[in-house]
């Protein structure tokens, strides 16, 4: 998402702090494996960029191409989706055994590739707890005109199918079965309305060239109006870094090195997603789009599944934990 965007106002910059604990438990080896795969002069990998490019420039803004209708060519085999139901309901039928068993998973894929149609509607504020903001975004796009809402829906179909396969219900906040949408408000409620065990919002950023890398934003504590998170802060960190931990592994990227401090973990109080978030529930910017080489790598089918396994597995390291 670009934090241009009403709902995605600019970060405080966060104060430093080491790699977490719990992260470090979690995958001992897995950002000296990305030093090492750095080193390497591995593909998709690139120059890191200096903390001072955390100062969003006027290219976080959404690009023309999100604006109108964009077109793509047909994807080789690698970059097709998995395929999605032909029904337009956003959950799916629970698997018959697994792991996750009785497990319910909500996933939400950043905006609606339908929303630039829809500018009065989006555009409608909401109360978020903390004051009120417009429903949703156009989320951004690379330069090519690959939407951020096209991203999120395609990670959000590979990362349905690998948890049912380990026995989780999976229900979508959106399918590609709406005009627009949801808002930010009804966003969190279908979270909460299933009772989730998790919830993971999708999304890919809009930030600047030279900045790069990845980074998952948990709930600040909120108390105010409709919002209070203080329930589920704790467990929202720790699937958090779950997530990142098995993020660095599976895909190779490093945490953001323009948010985050190099911890790929970012707290905010700002975002409604996570303000009215009774459950457990954190947002993942898988990249920047407007950076040429993570762009390289969202627009990638190969790397899409990566992520969509990165982001599963954190999710299920958090429910069995």
């Amino acid at each position: 998402m670009s934090y241009a965007g009403p709902e995605f106002e600019p970060p405080r910059r966060p104060r430093r702090r080491p790699l977490t604990m719990a992260l470090a438990a979690l995958v001992p080896g897995a950002l000296l494996g990305w030093v090492v795969y750095e080193g390497l002069g591995a593909v998709g990998d690139g120059d890191g960029g200096s903390e001072s490019a955390a100062v969003r420039t006027p290219s976080a803004t959404v690009s023309s191409a999100t604006e109108s209708s964009p077109t793509e060519s047909s994807p080789a085999d690698d970059e097709k989706p998995s395929p999605s139901p032909t029904t337009s309901s956003p959950s799916s039928a629970p698997a018959a055994s697994g792991p996750l068993k009785d497990k319910v998973v909500v996933i939400d894929p950043g905006h609606n590739p339908a929303n630039f149609q829809h500018t009065a509607e989006i555009n409608r504020k909401v109360d978020i707890g903390t004051g009120y903001k417009e429903c949703d975004t156009t989320g951004t796009s690379t330069n090519s005109g690959y939407t951020e809402a096209k991203f999120t829906l395609d990670v959000a179909h590979r990362m349905r199918t690998l948890l049912e396969k380990q026995g989780a219900t999976v229900k979508l906040t959106q399918d590609g079965d709406r005009s627009y949408g949801p808002c930010i408000d009804e966003r969190a409620e279908i979270g909460n309305e299933a009772h989730a065990d998790a919830v993971v919002s999708v999304h890919a950023d809009g930030s600047g060239t030279g900045n790069r890398g990845f980074h998952v934003i948990l709930p600040g504590t909120v108390n105010s109006g409709a919002a209070d998170t203080r329930p589920i802060v704790a467990s929202s960190r720790d699937l958090g870094e779950r997530i990142a931990g098995n993020f660095v592994r599976v895909t190779g990227s490093a945490p953001s090195n323009y948010v985050g401090d190099g911890t790929g973990l970012v707290t905010r109080k700002d975002l409604g997603g996570l303000n009215l978030s009774t459950v457990p529930k954190v947002f993942i910017e898988c990249g920047n789009m407007r950076d040429t080489k993570d762009a390289a790598q969202l627009t990638s089918g190969t790397w899409r599944q990566k992520a969509a396994q990165g982001i599963s597995d954190g999710i299920v390291s958090f429910l069995r934990a």
